[in-house]
């Protein structure tokens, strides 16, 4: 018995409880009915109701057809017999033997169906027997005697030596005796038993190759769908993402496989960003770390060290600290890949511009002029967007030591392409090696590593970039230093 907990369910047995973890019941191998065969039930379920709609319609109307002939044929034989009785003065022996020449009285009546004829005298005595012999009933008797000629009795359902016969008894008037035909519509009915039974074997090969049918048709279609549950459960069992994933056709199968590959690449860079992440954060954070352990363990003397030799160790505690705080929080950021809460909204980037300036001239006492163009409005996250234009205003002053030179922020539109953020620099300069690189993470060049820094400042401008439809760049400055910018459409959804 299972029960429903807090973290998940518990199973009860006989002899005592076992959690099952997630809450999710163990899964059987098979399932009870797959999708091949239910489409294979679903195509025989379909072509037997077509089929028994069909056949029971065809089998009607044929039956109704046939019935509906032979009883006109009968009938019209019964009329033409009375008024031939009518209009010719006919006795019995008119009707006891055929004529030579199949013209006589007795073979009218049986040349159109094959009638079955018996002729009777006065009183009903049977003077011709039919073959086989038909029964005569009082009402047989009553019209052999009767005055006028034409005068019948007919009855359906007679029986005759086992089998069904529709029968007419004509009188031929003033006494003389009458004339008995009948039909045999027991046949009929066995040749009708015979269609009911062929349309019903008919009826049961076409559900049989309508089943087999929809079980080719289902396993064409559901063959690439069982491969993607394979992969799927592959990736599942194994957490590789480098499986091959089967992708073939142009229709939703097709389209449901591109997907799904689609997906696990993105899964997979993802876990090879996150390791790379990881092994970059453990190789800079060591650094400041063994720095910081050094000089802790130079505070347990720092009584006996001389006052000069104090206030830098208490500097550069300081500055190891900043850097490790500074290295912390860019880690943060990547690790969290700027997918924050913050809703797209419409952001102008030349005032973003100009609130970076105003920031970075408090921060660091440099001259931050901003020119851009009237219109710089774009759908976007405004804060990611003033951190990237950050960094790259505070790298720029980072590198001009001097600070003599204006930093300048320039914002313009580009017609059909989004806006252009660069800022411009008077520092040392990139070499051709440091703009391929320069976007990477923890990334340095060798004339900045002696500076302070953590190399993801940059890395998140590209991250920054990237979320809202650009590209970042960098490239030498004529008359020295760099251009370090990124450009930016729409954010994109999270």
């Amino acid at each position: 018995m299972r029960e429903r907990t807090g973290t998940g369910e518990r199973e009860t047995t006989g002899t005592g409880e076992r959690a099952v973890p997630g809450g999710r019941r163990p899964e059987k191998r098979w399932r009870a009915r797959s999708l091949r065969t239910t489409l294979a039930i679903a195509f025989a379920l379909v072509a037997a109701g077509v089929t028994a709609l069909v056949g029971v319609l065809s089998y009607d109307s044929a039956a109704r057809l046939v019935r509906v002939d032979q009883e006109a044929v009968f009938d019209e034989v019964v009329h033409d017999l009375r008024s031939q009785v009518r209009q010719q003065d006919l006795t019995p022996g008119d009707f006891t033997s055929a004529d030579p020449d199949h013209d006589g009285p007795r073979d009218d009546l049986t040349r159109p169906v094959g009638t079955d004829v018996q002729i009777l005298g006065p009183g009903g005595t049977m003077i011709d027997k039919g073959s086989p012999p038909l029964p005569v009933d009082s009402d047989a008797r009553r019209v052999a005697d009767a005055d006028t000629a034409g005068t019948h009795v007919a009855d359906d359902d007679v029986p005759v030596g086992g089998d069904e016969y529709r029968m007419a008894t004509v009188a031929l008037g003033d006494g003389r005796g009458a004339v008995q035909v009948a039909q045999e519509f027991s046949d009929t009915e066995d040749l009708l038993r015979e269609l009911q039974k062929r349309t019903l074997l008919f009826a049961a090969a076409v559900v049989l190759a309508a089943g087999l049918f929809g079980w080719w048709l289902a396993r064409r279609i559901t063959s690439r769908l069982v491969r993607l549950a394979e992969t799927a459960e592959r990736v599942a069992s194994t957490g590789r993402l480098d499986v091959a994933v089967p992708v073939t056709g142009r229709d939703e199968v097709g389209s449901l496989g591109r997907s799904f590959d689609r997906m696990l690449g993105r899964l997979a860079r993802s876990k090879d960003d996150q390791r790379r992440l990881a092994q970059d954060a453990g190789h800079e954070l060591r650094t400041p770390l063994t720095s910081l352990r050094t000089n802790i363990s130079l505070l347990r003397r720092i009584d006996e060290l001389p006052p000069a030799s104090r206030d830098e160790l208490v500097a550069d505690l300081s500055d190891e600290s900043r850097e490790l705080t500074d290295l912390v929080n860019e880690l943060v950021d990547l690790a969290a890949g700027h997918q924050d809460d913050e809703p797209p909204a419409e952001v102008s980037l030349g005032e973003i511009a100009e609130d970076v300036a105003v920031l970075a001239r408090r921060r660091t006492g440099r001259t931050v002029t901003v020119r851009a163009d009237p219109d710089t409005t774009i759908t976007g996250r405004p804060a990611q967007l003033q951190r990237a234009l950050t960094n790259l205003v505070e790298n720029a002053a980072k590198f001009d030591a001097d600070g003599t030179a204006p930093v300048e922020i320039t914002v313009t539109r580009m017609p059909g392409a989004g806006v252009r953020m660069e800022v411009l620099d008077r520092g040392p300069g990139l070499a051709e090696v440091d703009t391929e690189r320069i976007f990477d993470r923890f990334y340095r060049a060798p004339a900045a590593r002696s500076r302070p820094g953590s190399g993801l400042g940059l890395s998140i401008v590209r991250e920054v970039a990237a979320a809202h439809g650009g590209v970042p760049f960098a490239a030498r400055r004529d008359g020295g230093g760099a251009v370090i910018g990124f450009t930016a459409r729409e954010a994109a959804p999270d």
